[in-house]
């Protein structure tokens, strides 16, 4: 168990090192803080609305970070020929896979978790109540199918060789 971690913390260093993150983050913030901002005949009510954008665009943009992640690992271990040293080492392919998907679906939840937090925040601001037991529900649910997805984009970037190929399909 202590590799597969260990696997999964190379993982998390990686998501912090990168900057599809930050791009990410940034261009929601700024879409949702501009969608903010206007007014549509002075209605109360715009912040429904609010919502449910900055809610796609987190939906996005989690979703193209979990993809982008995982269908990079094991290809750049290929390219950097540093997967042939770590499984002559006393470490299974199978602790080499469950690193890697313990380590991407780790960074999605801390990228959604810094998400549903500006989420939060915002909708919070506007509307003036938290329901962060919603909040939370939405986040686990969306954390649970990017696992069904990290999985799939796994098992795609084993099977095909290229990140690109893997990122279409």
């Amino acid at each position: 168990m202590n590799t597969v971690t260990a696997l999964a913390r190379v993982v998390i260093k990686e998501l912090y090192r990168r900057k599809d993150f930050y791009v990410l983050f940034v261009l929601t913030a700024l879409l949702t803080l501009v969608l903010g901002s206007v007014k549509f005949f002075h209605d109360d009510k715009i912040v429904r609305y609010l919502k449910e954008m900055c809610l796609l665009l987190i939906w996005i943009s989690a979703l193209i970070i979990a993809i982008v992640t995982t269908a990079r690992q094991i290809p750049a271990e290929r390219e950097n020929r540093t997967i042939f040293p770590l499984l002559a080492k006393p470490v299974t392919r199978a602790q080499v896979i469950a690193g890697k998907f313990l380590g991407c679906w780790l960074a999605s939840g801390i990228v959604l978790l810094v998400f549903y937090i500006f989420f939060g925040v915002i909708s919070g601001s506007r509307e003036h109540q938290w329901p962060l037991l919603n909040y939370f529900q939405a986040m686990w649910l969306q954390w649970m199918m990017l696992a069904i997805v990290i999985s799939f984009v796994l098992f795609g970037s084993i099977v095909f060789a290229a990140p690109s190929s893997n990122n279409t399909i």
